[in-house]
């Protein structure tokens, strides 16, 4: 299934669905995304449908408990850096605040104190229950560059509000036969930036989720956002940062794209 909040057209109140034969279907029940993801309930969707063009989409989950996210996860990207890096030794994980979540369509906004945006296609990991994975999405784990470098930690930089965007909908574990071999795409007003494949994730998606259940626990509706690959703005030559009114698009294989502005 590719589950999706959504608002129906002309409509204010956002409900959950499906995505079914390019309609939003409601589930019909009274459900949400989350209720779905706490119950690992599947039955089809059966309530008012809308062809999807004519819906607007939300994030699947608005605003996640927790949106942990992985530093230094592509060795490519690793290389690409000002100074040569050897792979860490563990997971790099930070954490960004649930009001970073927005919808696929953003959008994202470049705060006052920041000069340095940039831009982290990435696969997200949607959690369901007792430490299992629902299924996946597409992440934007948008950056502060001079913010992240001159800060001991990394919550302004990476954690601000709208910092990510994500969707365009959740694809279950059982639509998803291998999520460490898909590619991941990155575009910056049409110009292709990143352009890598998750078969090439350092830490895999099990030994993110132990890593981080040693101490945390994660529970459905949670995001894990994987790391990037090669291909930011920062190291290219000349930098390639975000300004307003830009757009960005990430396509990962099979799970759809999202795109949306920068604005001041």
């Amino acid at each position: 299934m590719r589950l999706i909040t959504f608002l129906p057209p002309g409509g204010d109140e956002p409900v959950g669905g499906e995505v079914r034969d390019e309609q939003a279907v409601e589930f019909g029940d009274g459900s949400t995304v989350l209720d779905r993801l706490r119950t690992g309930d599947r039955t089809p969707a059966s309530g008012a449908a809308y062809p999807l063009a004519d819906v607007t989409l939300l994030a699947p989950v608005p605003q996640p408990r927790a949106i942990l996210a992985i530093g230094l996860n592509y060795r490519a990207h690793i290389d690409e850096g000002e100074v040569a890096n050897e792979p860490p030794e563990k997971p790099i994980v930070f954490v960004k605040l649930p009001a970073a979540s927005v919808p696929p369509t953003g959008p994202v906004r470049k705060p006052a104190a920041t000069q340095k945006l940039d831009y982290e296609g990435e696969l997200a990991v949607v959690m369901g229950p007792d430490h299992t994975v629902a299924g996946y999405a597409v992440a934007n784990d948008v950056s502060a560059r001079d913010l992240q470098r001159s800060e001991q930690q990394w919550v302004r930089g990476k954690g601000a509000d709208t910092f990510c965007p994500w969707g365009p909908w959740i694809t279950t574990v059982d639509e998803v036969s291998d999520p460490e071999n898909l590619w991941l795409r990155t575009w910056v007003n049409g110009e292709l930036r990143q352009d890598g494949n998750t078969k090439d994730l350092i830490f895999k998606i099990d030994k993110l989720i132990s890593f981080i259940t040693e101490t945390c626990s994660l529970t459905p509706g949670d995001l894990i956002l994987t790391g990037t690959p090669a291909g930011v703005g920062v190291y290219m030559d000349p930098p390639g940062l975000l300004n307003p009114g830009d757009v960005v698009r990430i396509e990962i294989e099979g799970l759809g794209s999202i795109e949306h502005p920068v604005v001041a």
